[in-house]
């Protein structure tokens, strides 16, 4: 061999040390980030916006706990009154565990809403691919927004958890977990949405490849079936627990990788009946004793 390395050699070497200072940061962010709760439990919550009922908001909250739901996350398109969520909080003790900002560019803002509600989160979608937004200006953009985010989250600490939705964008969980990894901010993570992936992938495996960057949970369902006979998305018009995720397998990849902490129901609201009766799916799906 040449004592000298030609320069494909060189570049192969060069990929292969970044690739290691990648995972050494992520690594590195994981400990520096919040630490998870070692109780292995999963926290059943719900959208706010799930609950149909005209009903003031200390009312709504009080609702939603008496089904069994431990906490809420609403919307910065959508928000009630923030002092009178602040005191349905307090009269409840029913969390806003996070805040919902999707595609939204302010990131800031939902960050200090989600501060003042004592949330811990706020969900963010990575854009969009279309015709007239190519891959690659996304993946810069998008990324470029988050790691800026990132500073103000850090100072209040609050989590950025960027959600697998249908957005033409971060296909596979290899390229997810990349994407988060280059931000290379503790404080960034995956908000992993469990019937997003099944019309063509299987969300246990997404989990044990995305392990420690998973940051919460959204719970629904997806039936195969109804996307061949009615179109993609009718597959979410299914009961949960009655579509083609294997919850077993969801639940003992969430265990495999350590995950405890909020699994929110992302699915078709309505009045009370209807949601005691995703409660009651949910504790199946989760295993929840007694469900």
């Amino acid at each position: 061999m040449p004592a000298i390395c030609d320069r494909r050699q060189w570049l192969k070497t060069s990929a292969a040390a970044c690739a290691a200072t990648l995972l050494e940061r992520h690594a590195t962010a994981q400990q520096a980030a919040p630490a998870a709760s070692s109780s292995r439990t999963l926290r059943k919550a719900i959208k706010f916006s799930m609950l149909k009922e005209k009903l003031p908001i200390a009312d709504k909250f009080k609702l939603i706990k008496d089904l069994g739901f431990e906490g809420v996350e609403i919307h910065t398109s959508n928000v009630p009154d923030r002092q009178e969520v602040l005191r349905a909080i307090e009269a409840t003790g029913l969390p806003v565990h996070g805040v919902l900002n999707s595609s939204n560019p302010d990131i800031g803002t939902a960050i200090d809403l989600a501060k003042y509600w004592g949330a811990t989160s706020v969900l963010v979608v990575a854009g969009k691919v279309d015709a007239k937004t190519s891959y690659d200006a996304n993946y810069r953009q998008t990324q470029k927004l988050i790691r800026e985010a990132a500073e103000h989250a850090a100072q209040q600490q609050i989590r950025l958890l960027v959600e697998n939705v249908w957005n033409g964008f971060l296909l596979s969980p290899l390229e997810m977990a990349r994407y988060l990894d280059e931000i290379a901010s503790p404080w960034v993570g995956s908000y992993f949405d469990v019937g997003n992936v099944v019309h063509e992938g299987y969300p246990e495996q997404w989990l044990r490849i995305l392990g420690k960057r998973v940051g919460k949970v959204d719970i629904k369902d997806y039936s195969r079936r109804k996307l061949r006979d009615e179109g993609a998305y009718k597959g979410f018009d299914i009961p949960l627990g009655e579509g083609d995720v294997d919850w077993a397998a969801v639940r003992h990849a969430l265990s495999d990788i350590g995950y405890s902490g909020w699994a929110t129901a992302e699915v078709r609201g309505g009045d009370r009946t209807r949601l005691a009766d995703i409660a009651k799916r949910m504790d199946r799906v989760l295993g929840n004793a007694g469900g």
